[in-house]
């Protein structure tokens, strides 16, 4: 799978509860006085759940950043150096060529 096709899978796997939460509409929320937030005892409920999806469409972004290779804090790949020596070892260069790129490079 696609690190592309795996964000569009996981933020479709995000969105469907809160999809299918948005189609319910107020009905069931007439006899809490129309569904606010404060009123008909429900207390707390709505702001527990704002603060409940939010942290988990953070936690969820968090998880496919670092699976797709962004979590990384380090240097990916060969450095240059190890580039340069293997062009030299293979005999893509002279020995004056690998000199001066080598102290180009810093190495």
């Amino acid at each position: 799978m696609s690190r592309l096709t795996g964000l569009i899978f996981a933020g479709m796997i995000a969105l469907t509860p809160v999809l299918a939460w948005a189609q319910g509409g107020t009905e069931r929320f007439s006899h809490y006085g129309g569904g606010r937030m404060w009123g008909g005892g429900h207390g707390l409920y709505g702001p527990l759940m704002m603060i409940l999806v939010v942290a988990v469409i953070v936690l969820i972004v968090v998880l496919v950043v670092r699976w797709m290779g962004g979590g990384q804090s380090g240097p990916v790949g060969k450095s240059p150096q190890d580039i340069l020596k293997e062009r030299y070892a293979r005999g893509e260069m002279t020995t004056k060529e690998f000199e001066e790129r080598r102290k180009v490079l810093g190495d």
